[in-house]
């Protein structure tokens, strides 16, 4: 099946008791069993185990990945938080990308440290950067490309490869192309992230995550530290990441073409010092960008001349933008990421990753974009 064939159907078959065309919603915390002797013959005995709605989740999202299967949790970084419980104990090292997701950084900066377990933060768009920090006791290498919120693209055909040759996992988060435009699978990663809040749900309505894999041994594991840590997706999310998934690939498209459109405005006003967008040609790993993925995506980052006071004006004078944690959704959101979705990164850290006072990022959503463009030229007209 072709991939918009998949986002509608994998994963769902009408309910065989109704007709129903949409999955059921199981919202029940146990399931009833015959027997003692024929338990769990239905395949399922309390939620936190498993639930039918969640289970059609996981499978849907496991055939857009190409993966052999998957898992599904509580958010994006519970996703992230079960891998690193299923894949690493005290006296292990990981390399993670120097720019990721705020939580991601704080949860291997201040957590996985007081495990015991060495992390390495390092420039993901230097592949050789990579294959020099790997040691014999290190486990894994974590990569986010496009990366959040700088918009630094990771080669990862070259890290699988790097990754491959030392014996160590190549874990990746995908959230920001999703499997519609992005294939890590197919460029050697091993195990794929996802927080399904963003692209995959969008409609800013739920909170959930998924981890997919192409491995039995990685899925039992991973699959033991969620039930373990009750790290688990709820069946209404479930079944509204479910809905919003079958419009994935239309939304993607519509929201890629926004956002190449603004990023070129923004490139060339004169308030603004300089644009990162992968489908731009001038940015530093738009080569990368057109080789590995087949779209862009719908995240624009951009600096403001004057600085971090002038950022914040704009982003408070701006109108029809919400200013607004979260992405990915229809609706069109400005966020400050030093304040809000990475004010855990210590400042000189977040300065040499780039990620400076003044950045600001779009998630540019399903608007006109003339109406979308309108608004951010009255702004920054106000600065």
């Amino acid at each position: 099946m072709g991939f918009q064939t998949k986002q509608i159907h994998a994963g769902v078959v009408p309910d065989p008791t109704t007709g129903a065309i949409l999955t059921p919603i199981h919202q029940s915390t146990t399931f009833v069993q015959d027997s003692v002797d024929s338990y769990m013959d239905k395949g399922y005995s309390y939620s936190r185990a498993g639930n039918p709605t969640v289970r059609a989740f996981e499978l849907k999202i496991a055939a857009l990945e190409g993966g052999m299967d998957a898992t599904a949790y509580a958010s994006g970084m519970a996703a992230t938080v079960a891998v690193f419980l299923a894949l690493l104990e005290t006296g292990d090292h990981i390399v993670v990308a120097d720019v990721v997701y705020g939580g991601t950084y704080r949860f291997a900066d201040q957590f996985l440290t007081k495990l015991g377990i060495e992390v390495d933060f390092v420039d993901a768009a230097d592949a050789d950067a990579i294959g020099a920090l790997i040691r014999p006791n290190t486990k894994l290498v974590f990569t986010e490309t496009p990366a959040n919120p700088t918009l630094k693209v990771t080669d990862l055909a070259r890290v699988s490869e790097i990754c491959k040759e030392h014996g160590v996992l190549h874990v990746t988060d995908n959230t920001f192309l999703t499997p519609y435009y992005q294939r890590p699978f197919e460029l050697g990663a091993d195990v794929i992230i996802h927080s399904t809040t963003k692209f995959l749900d969008g409609h800013n309505a739920t909170l959930g995550g998924a981890v997919v894999v192409n491995d039995q041994a990685l899925q039992d594991k991973i699959a033991f530290a969620r039930i373990s840590a009750g790290l688990v997706m709820s069946p209404m999310v479930a079944w509204l990441t479910l809905q919003g998934t079958k419009t994935l690939s239309v939304r993607m498209d519509a929201q890629s073409a926004n956002a190449l459109a603004v990023a070129e405005w923004l490139g060339g006003h004169t308030k603004v010092d300089y644009v990162n967008y992968p489908g731009l040609t001038n940015h530093p790993q738009y080569r990368i960008s057109s080789t590995q993925a087949s779209g862009y995506g719908a995240m624009v980052c951009f600096e403001v001349h004057g600085g971090v006071e002038a950022g914040k004006k704009l982003m408070d004078a701006v109108e029809l933008w919400s200013l607004a944690e979260n992405l990915g959704a229809v609706e069109s959101l400005i966020t400050h990421p030093v304040t809000m979705t990475h004010a855990a990164i210590p400042r000189d850290d977040r300065i040499a990753a780039g990620i400076t006072d003044g950045l600001v990022r779009l998630s540019v959503g399903l608007e006109d974009v003339d109406d979308l463009i309108a608004a951010l030229d009255d702004a920054l007209g106000r600065i």
